[in-house]
């Protein structure tokens, strides 16, 4: 019972991305019992049409026929008699007083004229589920791309990249395939098997009762082949993401697999995957094509276990059916089989879909570590300063970055974070903006807890410009104003101006409309950088955040950048990380890191007379005099 409801619990989180259902279900209801009714109808006029061929009566006895019909049809009913005796009187005239080939030729038209009013009525009942499919993949796509781009950055730490985008790809493309695409079937085909088991029952109880034990069995054999396609299709999902992963590494580290000439190590991998993936996927096609020729074959197999004992009971006279109504009744079990079989076939490429939904799933309800309190509050200011009191932090629970760090940052005031690598300096600013929360300890702005303000407001009064420039596939000027509203072209060749970048930019083909590619792919290391400080500088925020901001400037540009910056810092809360001290000696406090404690603090002088660590990396650095 778990495991059922385990299993259809991805599918109706899929429905709910219809809602409201209102939009579908009432249209999609109404054409489809039309296009069932006028089906069944269809079906229905074998029977006068091979009765009239095969068995026509004389005129006496049409006469007689008549003369009954007329009577009952004195008044309009709402039910299938009436419309059954309707049609057989019209067809009884048209017989007397035209001859058979007039009523043929009736017959004909109206099995026509049926068979289109079914056809159009169908048509619509699938657009309206076209409708929903497309509505419920938008969704599906919208919420994954909300979630994948609001989850906060640990998020991403035990996941690898390759397999989220298989997710966000492939999956959805699989969901698509086999689920959304068997929505016509799902809810089409239920009804036609509705509407003529009712005509079966009609026409022979006791032929329908008998014959209907057979199709649990058809489907106890195709439900153990779909378990089997299901934990198949998990595999195959599960290396295809690492298939991706294999892809994406090979395209950003392209620079070091040419430098240490590794392209036979990472294609061997590369192609164990891959054959590990043609392995899974085979026994899954293999078993996903046999559902429709074993269906195929259980629906032959029932029919002639209809036709058999049909047969025995018009050899003993139990049938109850002439010819022509036998005729019907087998083609209205065939319309019965053929749904049933396409349902078959519908839940196992569904089954598939299912474990891709499943995947999905555990990335839209992955928890957000990294939230709003229920009663945050608006840093509407920055009026005081930054405290870090008591600070630890742990990415895994296991080796602490941060170790007990106690550090006041007064407004106005710069800061510098030195240290030798895995010191623990790039952590120490990524816990301001709440990239990561503390797990021991407070991070104070204005005497407050940063976790109690919203991120929003939080992330508003800051700045950041990171060791790796992250730009866009976008042009220059959407690259500086990103996430900016309102901003004039003024402001933005201001920016430009102060980090060093507008001289540049007028050289490129289209100056600021200039496309810079993949992560900024068509310009250099150091124009990146420029255009990453401009978007800093024109956010022109309370509290700027420094990673290594100059590091791949050239020493002319850095000489540049660095008075720009020593301009926009003025009045400014600055956190600046800096492997070359030769930028930082003019910080007011400058707090040496190792292993992840506050070894020395104190601004530039103070820390040489020291004589400690500070002093000793200064020795290995030639500074600026």
């Amino acid at each position: 019972m778990s495991r059922k409801n385990n299993t259809n619990k991805p599918f109706f989180r899929l429905l709910n991305y219809a809602r409201p259902f209102h939009r579908f279900w009432p249209g999609f209801l109404i054409f489809s019992i039309l296009s069932v009714v006028f089906s069944v109808a269809n079906y229905a006029l074998i029977d006068p049409l091979l009765t009239l061929l095969f068995q026509r009566p004389d005129a006496a006895e049409v006469t007689n026929e008549l003369a009954t019909l007329e009577s009952g049809l004195s008044s309009f009913e709402l039910s299938l008699d009436w419309v059954k005796n309707a049609f057989q009187y019209y067809l009884d005239r048209t017989f007397l007083n035209n001859g058979p080939m007039k009523a043929l030729l009736f017959v004909c038209f109206v099995l026509v004229g049926a068979s289109l009013i079914a056809n159009v009525t169908r048509y619509f009942s699938q657009a309206i589920l076209v409708r929903m499919r497309t509505h419920i993949m938008q969704g599906i796509r919208s919420d994954l791309f909300r979630k994948v781009s609001t989850m906060d950055i640990s998020f991403y730490h035990t996941r690898q990249k390759g397999d989220i985008l298989s997710r966000v790809s492939n999956d959805v493309t699989e969901v698509q395939n086999g689920v959304a695409d068997s929505f016509p079937i799902l809810f089409r085909e239920p009804l036609q098997i509705i509407g003529f088991l009712v005509g079966l029952f009609i026409m022979s109880p006791k032929l329908t009762v008998v014959t209907l034990f057979t199709v649990p069995l058809s489907a106890l054999v195709i439900g153990r082949l779909v378990r089997k396609l299901k934990r198949k299709a998990s595999t195959t999902q599960k290396l295809m993401g690492r298939i991706v992963g294999h892809f994406d590494e090979a395209i950003s580290g392209l620079r070091i697999i040419k430098a240490f000439n590794a392209q036979k190590y990472v294609s061997k991998n590369f192609e164990a995957t891959n054959a590990a993936h043609r392995r899974s996927s085979l026994n899954m096609f293999y078993r996903q094509a046999m559902a429709h020729p074993l269906s195929e074959f259980l629906g032959i197999a029932i029919g002639a276990a209809v036709l058999f004992y049909g047969g025995w009971l018009q050899i003993n006279g139990e049938l109850g059916m002439d010819m022509p109504k036998f005729v019907v009744y087998i083609a209205f079990y065939w319309r019965v089989l053929e749904p049933a079989k396409n349902i078959s076939n519908a839940y196992a490429s569904i089954q598939r879909g299912m474990v891709s939904g499943e995947r999905l799933f555990t990335i839209l309800d992955a928890e957000n570590k990294i939230c709003d309190k229920k009663d945050a509050v608006v840093l509407e200011k920055f009026s005081d300063g930054i405290e870090y009191r008591n600070v630890d932090f742990t990415y895994d629970g296991a080796v602490q970055v941060l170790k007990n760090v106690n550090v006041k940052i007064p407004k106005g005031r710069l800061i510098a974070l030195v240290g030798p690598s895995g010191a623990g300096k790039s952590t120490f600013a990524d816990l301001l903006p709440r990239f990561y929360d503390v797990t021991g300890g407070q991070i104070m702005i204005d005497g407050r807890d940063i976790r109690d303000y919203t991120l929003d407001s939080l992330t508003r009064q800051m700045g950041i410009v990171t060791q790796e420039s992250i730009l866009f596939n976008d042009t220059v000027y959407n690259n500086i104003v990103f996430g900016m509203e309102n901003v004039s072209k003024k402001d933005v060749i201001e920016a430009a101006k102060i980090a060093n970048a507008y001289d540049f930019i007028m050289q490129l083909p289209e100056k600021f409309e200039t496309n810079i590619g993949d992560r900024g792919e068509n310009l250099s290391g150091g124009q990146r950088q420029r255009i990453a400080i401009a978007r800093a500088v024109l956010k022109n925020p309370p509290i700027l955040i420094l990673d290594e901001a100059t590091s791949a400037l050239d020493t002319e540009s850095e000489k540049l950048v660095q008075e720009a910056l020593g301009k926009l810092m003025k009045n400014r809360t600055s956190i600046v990380i800096a492997h070359r001290l030769s930028t930082i000696k003019d910080a007011d406090d400058i707090v040496v890191l190792k292993d992840g404690c506050v070894a020395e603090e104190g601004n530039h002088d103070e820390l040489l007379a020291a004589d400690g660590i500070y002093a000793k990396l200064c020795a290995l650095q030639v500074l600026d005099k």
